[in-house]
């Protein structure tokens, strides 16, 4: 066994060394992992940022009502009675300022972006300052807080990194109305800072909406309290409304970029199919060219398994290379890059690419497995390789 041990390490050692002598294979087997694992990162990093961003916004123990089938914002409407039923539900917060509650909306407007030089949907939040002290994190980063009953917004990170014509003081025009920048906030990289926020009243106004909003925000006495929130609107038919944590709705609203990472792992397996192609084309003249060399060591007592795992080795090291220079383009090219896409309400949401190390452990994995298959079957044929052939090259 010991023998056996000894020379497969031989080999292993002699293939390795021999690499250099064939550079420009192994560079081409390299590239290929390479680019199959930097693309298959950026597309898993695009859906993991883009999930972070929606589900960091959330809390357990604050409530969100929509209307009753309503997927997202824009689609819901809540009536100035529902939300004055809201206000004395039990399980809902009250302090020396009344309820902890905010009932806001959720208008549309168009943004110049940055990158296309087209125009794309921007939430405006019609908000009041309860409903900014109910958010974490929210700190006023240049100017000011906007002026309540005033045409004045403020302007989240996000926006002022992806859009166009924001800046602070601006005057921005949305159809016949046109709104001061006042200042920018910050919401610790949460979906929020993809939105513009004014005056809830001063946005009913403007848009029409008489005394309605269309979500309402309600922090709950404990986070057990949710249920007794619900079994109370599901009690009054006057209150046609779902029900669910701030954290269960923008999970679920940032799963909805799951898709990105299916697309990119259909994608990487796809141009994998292509590497381990190219790749066995490498092993396969690597066994033909070193098959002299693998026949002679058989002669001279060497097992077929020394063989197999050498060259199987060659494989695995060829393809970790690639992997890891495919990871470290991919850590310098996207990690926290910022892009925006469409989200849930059909408006923008800018976020940030994120490598963790759970996605480079998947980069590694892909990576490896690119090198087992490519390396399997050459590896099979050195193995197989007869005595003869050492003698037939020598003739």
């Amino acid at each position: 066994m010991g023998s056996v041990f000894s020379q497969t390490m031989a080999v292993i050692a002699m293939n390795i060394r021999s690499l250099p002598q064939r550079i420009w294979m192994s560079l081409a087997m390299i590239l290929a992992s390479a680019v199959v694992v930097a693309i298959l990162l950026a597309f898993l990093a695009m859906a993991k940022g883009f999930e972070a961003t929606l589900s960091s916004a959330g809390s357990d123990d604050v409530v969100i009502f929509m209307r009753e089938g309503s997927a997202a914002e824009l689609n819901s409407v809540i009536s100035r009675d529902q939300v004055n039923l809201i206000e004395v539900a039990p399980g809902v917060m009250s302090d020396a300022n009344g309820p902890v509650t905010s009932a806001e909306l959720y208008v549309v407007v168009d943004g110049i972006k940055k990158s296309s030089n087209t125009e794309a949907n921007i939430p405006l939040r019609g908000i009041q300052e309860r409903g900014i002290t109910m958010r974490d994190n929210v700190t006023i980063t240049a100017g000011r807080m906007f002026t309540p009953g005033t045409n004045e917004l403020i302007v989240g990170a996000g926006i002022l990194q992806q859009f166009d014509g924001f800046e602070l003081n601006a005057n921005v025009r949305f159809g016949k109305n046109v709104w001061r920048v006042v200042g920018v906030f910050s919401s610790g990289g949460n979906v929020f800072e993809s939105e513009l926020w004014a005056d809830a009243k001063v946005l009913q106004s403007l848009y029409n909406r008489g005394s309605s909003y269309q979500t309402m925000r309600a922090q709950l006495t404990s986070p057990g309290a949710l249920e007794t929130v619900r079994a109370y609107v599901e009690n009054d038919p006057r209150l046609n409304l779902d029900v669910q944590t701030e954290a269960n709705y923008f999970a679920a609203q940032g799963k909805q970029l799951g898709y990105m990472a299916i697309f990119g792992r259909t994608i990487s397996i796809v141009m994998a199919l292509g590497a381990i192609a190219g790749a066995l084309n490498t092993m396969y003249t690597s066994v033909a060219e070193r098959s002299a060399e693998i026949a002679t060591l058989r002669a001279i007592g060497f097992s077929s398994l020394s063989a197999f795992a050498g060259t199987m080795v060659e494989a695995l090291v060829l393809a970790a290379m690639g992997g890891v220079v495919g990871s470290v383009c991919a850590f310098m090219l996207f990690d926290g890059l910022n892009a925006s896409t469409l989200g849930g309400s059909f408006t923008q949401v800018v976020f940030s690419f994120e490598l963790s190390p759970d996605l480079f452990r998947q980069g590694a994995g892909f990576a490896l497995a690119i090198g087992l298959i490519s390396g399997f079957f050459p590896a099979w044929r050195a193995a197989r390789m007869p005595v003869v052939a050492a003698f037939s090259k020598v003739a």
